[in-house]
């Protein structure tokens, strides 16, 4: 007797660790799934419900326990997810297992939504994933649906902000690993500055959020009629100025002037780039993230970083033609100009250049009842934290310092107007003013005024004034191209004529 049960148990155990070795790892199901040519989220669902932890560690962002099905269940992951499963879904899970135990397995899955492919037609949910972070909850062996008392999902606001929408994953019918965001069956809850999402399914979860715009389809078209059509007018505006400075460059032109031409030549870059991003995206619908995208991107980054260093030099020599007018000589001034205009915004793409950040961007822009997206090579949208920080760091905050040193700059031109000509003639140089305030890029900040309740106003103002700055510096190249000859040369202010002597 006692012979025939080690026999058993010594056929046993071999073949018990033979099944256990033909499952899949569990710490390998992701990188598996992606691997094969299936549609990935399906292979994924089946490998996690399937798989075996055989790490000695505990998985990163992978959860499984098992519960009594005629209890509820609650888990939290190290993410700061909830997930409340009611005990109809756990029953629900083992409905074709007559012959299983009461305990189902639970299994949840924390992933990167940079694993998710948009289709190219979009659904009419878009925005960001919260936190990036996308959660898989799978229970038992079968597909759980249509539940009359529904999962809860509680996602950390990490955005602080009250506008998101739960979503899940829906595949493509094409089976080619795209799909889309989707509401159906979810309701989002704001509760305690946490989104809690309550569905009748199981499946996998985020919550999409969009604390940019909210601008209905009406007005986004307008706004791109806009943008493309001030875009265009600045290319050909400033074209024409740079030729016009180039075939009379013989005569005796002004520092001033050749720093006008320079940030002309910047803006020229800037709406150039635009428009081949928008055309490339348009053109490349399918496909256009890629080596083309990347670099049309890295462009708009260097034009619109060259702008505003073009824009920051404009006020610092007007400092120095207003402010310090006495035995001023700089040696090579703009030579040493050019390099700091230029320089700067080639050394800052270059290094974003190697961290990868240039791709396809998408401005979503929603309405009451639907929404929509614009794709444009960019600094790219998708799940990388070193995007979203090289955005805010070397163009918004950028921007703000150039806004607030050139308006300084724009506050101290008017005390001293005010004081050489008096209160009475002051309206006489509201053109002045305004032609600097373009020059300066004042209107640049306007983008701050894109948020909050006065937001389709600004953004109508931005467009404006910024898509069709190329023209308006056109006219002001003619005022000082004009001035600039020596008929005019009586109306020049004298602390001007002095400092601009000490330049050339």
């Amino acid at each position: 007797m006692k012979t025939s049960y080690f026999i058993l148990i010594f056929i046993c155990i071999p073949a018990t660790l033979r099944t256990n070795d033909n499952l899949p790892n569990c710490k390998d199901a992701l990188r598996d799934c992606l691997r094969q040519e299936v549609v990935w989220t399906r292979c994924f669902e089946d490998r996690i419900t399937i798989c075996i932890p055989k790490a000695r560690k505990p998985i990163p962002n992978f959860y499984r326990w098992s519960v009594n099905s005629s209890n509820k269940a609650e888990e939290s992951t190290d993410s700061g997810h909830r997930v409340h499963i009611p005990a109809h879904a756990l029953q629900r899970s083992k409905r074709n297992d007559s012959n299983s135990t009461d305990y189902v397995h639970i299994t949840m899955a924390v992933l990167n939504s940079s694993l998710f492919k948009l289709g190219p037609v979009r659904g009419s949910r878009s925005g960001e994933v919260l936190g990036q972070s996308v959660l898989a909850v799978r229970v038992g062996d079968h597909s759980v649906r249509d539940l009359d008392q529904p999962v809860r999902i509680t996602f950390r606001n990490t955005n602080v902000t009250e506008r998101g929408t739960c979503v899940f994953w829906k595949d493509s019918e094409n089976k080619n690993g795209e799909g889309d965001w989707s509401s159906g069956g979810c309701n989002t809850t704001l509760i305690h500055g946490e989104f809690v999402c309550s569905c009748n399914h199981l499946s996998f979860f985020a919550v999409l959020v969009n604390s940019k715009l909210s601008v209905d389809p009406v007005n986004a078209a307008n706004l791109g009629y806009i943008s493309y059509i001030g875009s265009l007018f600045s290319v050909v505006f400033t074209t024409v100025t740079l030729v016009m400075y180039t075939c009379l460059r013989k005569g005796r032109f002004e520092q001033s002037i050749s720093i006008h031409v320079q940030l002309t030549g910047a803006l020229l870059f800037l709406h150039l780039s635009y428009l081949l991003s928008e055309w490339w995206v348009w053109h490349e619908a399918d496909g256009a993230e890629g080596r083309v995208c990347l670099t049309f991107g890295l462009m708009l980054h260097w034009a619109l970083l060259s702008t505003f260093t073009w824009l920051a030099i404009e006020g610092f020599h007007l400092y120095m033609l207003l402010v310090r007018v006495f035995n001023i000589y700089v040696r090579k001034y703009l030579l040493k100009l050019s390099l700091v205009g230029w320089g700067i915004p080639t050394a800052t793409v270059m290094a974003c250049r190697f961290s990868g950040v240039y791709g396809i961007h998408s401005f979503h822009m929603m309405g009451a009842n639907n929404g929509s997206s614009t794709d444009i090579c960019w600094i790219s949208s998708a799940t990388d934290s070193h995007g979203v920080v090289v955005s805010y760091v070397t163009v918004s905050g950028y921007l703000g310092l150039v806004f607030l040193f050139n308006t300084a700059i724009l506050g101290v031109v008017v005390v001293k107007l005010w004081g050489q000509r008096g209160k009475g003639r002051m309206w006489k140089d509201w053109a002045t003013v305004l032609g600097l305030s373009c020059v300066l890029g004042v209107p640049w900040g306007l983008a701050f005024c894109t948020y909050g309740p006065l937001s389709l106003p600004g953004l109508y103002l931005f467009s404006i004034f910024n898509c069709f700055q190329g023209v308006f510096l056109f006219l002001w190249f003619l005022a000082l191209s004009r001035k600039g000859r020596p008929e005019h040369s009586s109306v020049k202010d004298s602390s001007s004529q002095k400092m601009e002597t000490n330049f050339n």
